[in-house]
């Protein structure tokens, strides 16, 4: 038995494993589903047989050459590991932000979230496709430029407007900061093929898309269906009943639910 393993304090290399595992198992849940598992499957493989090499005695004097090329080799692989994940590592963040100590108050929120379900309400009884991304802390200016700015009153009559058949900008999305419309026809980030369920189209897959790299709620119409969904962190939650809309939007801001969200379901 190499020395290097005889002067192993037990204790302590479960204590490393235990650790090293839970990491690892905390980045796959987070990871799951996404194009970033496969290569955490692949770098799990080289942290364990790095370990391996550690347990024989690289880490030592003996083997200095492959110790070097070693080290070199992680230093590489944590720069591209930077690089693989840029999208997950600011997902993560925009996550961290929405901490439960640090979410924002329920004074924070839109102010014109009822003009908001009063026209997805129409909208979706019409069956008339649209997308809707209400801006939180992640601002979306990148995407309103290459949009048609209008910085106007947020109102359910122009949203049905916006969104009427043959309008030039009902295709695209529509951008909402506090109470005023930011832009229309705004191309959202589409998400990538197979993490959209079948059966779903393009404004699906732009909500999830610029769900999973910013922290806005995006809701969406169906044009073929009329139904109504919300995309939060890369995630599509469906149906969402039109009476329900605000409700569902204040409890992903973290605010509770408002009364008038509620007077509004009892009547219907």
């Amino acid at each position: 038995m190499p020395q290097a393993l005889q002067s192993i304090d037990l204790l302590e290399l479960l204590v490393e494993l235990a650790v090293i595992w839970v990491v690892v198992y905390v980045a796959y849940r987070f990871l799951r589903g996404t194009r970033g598992a496969g290569v955490l499957k692949g770098f799990a493989v080289l942290l364990g047989l790095f370990v391996l090499l550690q347990l024989i005695g690289l880490g030592t004097e003996r083997f200095a050459r492959l110790n070097y090329l070693v080290d070199s080799f992680v230093g590489l692989v944590t720069i591209m590991l930077v690089v693989i994940f840029q999208p997950e590592l600011r997902q993560a963040a925009i996550r961290l932000g929405q901490a439960p100590f640090i979410r924002r108050s329920a004074r924070d929120v839109p102010t014109g979230l009822q003009a908001i379900a009063d026209a997805v309400d129409l909208l979706a009884r019409g069956q008339f496709g649209a997308i809707i991304a209400i801006e939180r802390s992640v601002r979306l200016g990148g995407l309103v430029e290459v949009g048609q700015l209008l910085d106007a009153r947020l109102s359910a009559s122009l949203l049905q407007s916006i969104f009427w058949p043959n309008s030039p900008l009902h295709d695209l999305g529509v951008v909402i900061r506090g109470d005023r419309i930011v832009a229309a026809g705004v191309q959202f980030p589409l998400a990538e093929e197979g993490t959209v369920p079948s059966g779903l189209g393009s404004r699906h897959r732009a909500a999830i898309g610029l769900s999973a790299e910013t922290d806005a709620i995006v809701v969406v119409v169906s044009e073929e269906t009329g139904t109504v969904s919300l995309a939060v962190e890369g995630r599509l939650e469906r149906p969402v009943p039109p009476a329900n809309l605000i409700d569902r939007i204040m409890h992903h801001l973290g605010a509770g639910e408002p009364t008038t969200a509620k007077s509004r379901g009892d009547e219907e």
